[in-house]
């Protein structure tokens, strides 16, 4: 963060002062007090269950200057109105201070937080680069993650998730992206739009935002983000088969995509180390980003090989002695579970054992939940999974053809499938966010270490 006053900062923000003016904040807000640092503010932030007010001494204890909180605390303060706007206020100034900063904003119904580590692997070779840590893409996230710019931070890379119409907008004001990426346009919190036309019409909040020297860059996976090409004036680079950045040759070697990046600057190859055909769209964004910014197309091949999993349980890969687990339970979509599936497919194939898909319910798909649930069963069957564990979600269907299905109403009672794996097999773990599938995931593992007498 650049450094500024607690003076200059009460101002900025329209906050009453309760500390020295003179205070110098040099460091990113925290809004745990955990994490404070000297040279930080604290946000006091009032939630559900916690009120952020009662941990502002520990945080001040910690070394933070001062907290932003909304009404006066034994300790230094600046009061304000609301936590969350100051902070927002705060970001949009550091912003406008950072002329020399490049702001990239990546949105879509699914791979913004795949695309971003990757781009953040690809960036960080040309410059200082601030991305955020996990999906920090909210109104609280994106202004921390800008915040840590400072005057050496040459690129930003900022997530945009949003719940209702006008949350892209709203993130753009603070953030002023100098591109922005739409990956793809589909069914994640459908239950939230109501529909996809909604969806595409949030997501294309990132597009109009740009000025005309802004570039924006579009997946051509569906006609959604294709139009959202007659929204921006400056350029336009389109990825995905048969565009201007694409994939020639792909192949899938233990369950990594392999193939020949095409932009217009040249053809190189590239070898990924994280999982899934899906992630093929997501290096090509960056890619399209790299050619945006006008990197060497070996640089932009050279860090889609290297790069690897940056956040967690996400397609993890976990070789528990012989047994193959994948942990992607971080969240789940019908687009993201069927490519899950597929890669569990390729993985089993490869080993010559069985595919177990322990899957759980997919949240926010509104009235279309049973029928999408319904066919990510079918597309199971179709594929040649051997075994669908579905764990409280009766709507993935019953048993058709040559795959079992099995149903559970919970994680405990579907931990007797562990007696059926054997060495070889490959277990796929993935449900919506909320069904906190990450402890399965473990569960599963240990109980076939155990059972094959290894300490873990």
């Amino acid at each position: 963060m650049i450094t500024l006053t607690a003076g200059e900062i009460a101002l900025l923000v329209g906050g009453e002062l309760h500390c020295d003016r003179d205070l110098l904040v040099s460091k990113a807000p925290v809004f745990d007090s955990r994490l404070a640092t000297p040279g930080c503010i604290f946000l006091a932030l009032k939630g559900e269950n916690v009120d952020g007010h009662d941990f502002a001494a520990d945080a001040y204890r910690a070394g933070a200057m001062f907290s932003l909180t909304t009404h006066r605390i034994d300790g230094p303060c600046i009061v304000v109105d609301d936590v969350l706007e100051a902070l927002s206020a705060l970001a949009a100034f550091v912003r406008k201070k950072l002329t020399g900063l490049t702001v990239i904003g990546i949105t879509g119904s699914q791979g913004k937080t795949s695309t971003k580590d990757l781009l953040a692997h690809m960036l960080s070779v040309a410059g200082p680069t601030v991305a955020p840590a996990g999906s920090f893409n909210n109104d609280l996230g994106l202004p921390i993650t800008l915040l840590q710019c400072d005057d050496r931070t040459k690129f930003c890379i900022l997530e945009m998730g949003a719940r209702h119409k006008g949350d892209i907008s709203r993130l753009c004001e603070i953030a002023r992206p100098d591109i922005g990426v739409v990956l793809v346009v589909g069914n994640a919190h459908l239950g939230e739009f109501g529909s996809v036309e909604a969806i595409a019409e949030t997501k294309s909040e990132l597009i109009q935002s740009l000025g005309p020297e802004g570039v924006a860059i579009l997946g051509s996976y569906d006609k959604h983000t294709l139009a959202m090409s007659s929204l921006h004036q400056g350029r336009t680079i389109i990825f995905g088969n048969s565009q201007e950045v694409r994939a020639a040759d792909i192949e899938i070697r233990e369950g990594c995509p392999h193939f020949d990046l095409v932009t217009p600057a040249g053809r190189d190859a590239v070898g990924m180390r994280i999982v899934g055909e899906h992630q093929v769209s997501n290096a090509l964004a960056v890619a399209a980003v790299g050619t945006a910014l006008e990197l060497p197309i070996e640089l932009i091949a050279s860090s889609l090989s290297t790069a690897e999993n940056a956040s967690k349980w996400r397609m993890e890969l976990h070789d528990a002695f012989g047994l193959l687990v994948i942990n992607d339970s971080y969240n789940a979509n019908p687009d993201s579970m069927a490519a899950a599936m597929r890669s569990l497919v390729l993985f089993a194939q490869e080993r010559g054992g069985e595919s177990w898909a322990f899957v759980g319910k997919m949240q926010e798909l509104g009235e279309s939940s049973p029928s999408q649930h319904e066919a990510i069963g079918t597309l199971a069957q179709e594929i040649g999974i051997d075994h669908l564990v579905a764990i409280g979600a009766p709507e993935y269907g019953n048993a058709s053809g040559q795959m079992l299905i099995h149903h559970y109403a919970s994680i405990d009672e579907c931990l007797a499938m562990t007696d059926y794996f054997s060495a070889g097999d490959v277990v796929l773990v993935k449900a919506s966010r909320s069904e906190r599938f990450e402890v399965l995931a473990q569960k599963l593992e240990e109980l076939w270490l155990n059972k094959s007498g290894v300490e873990n």
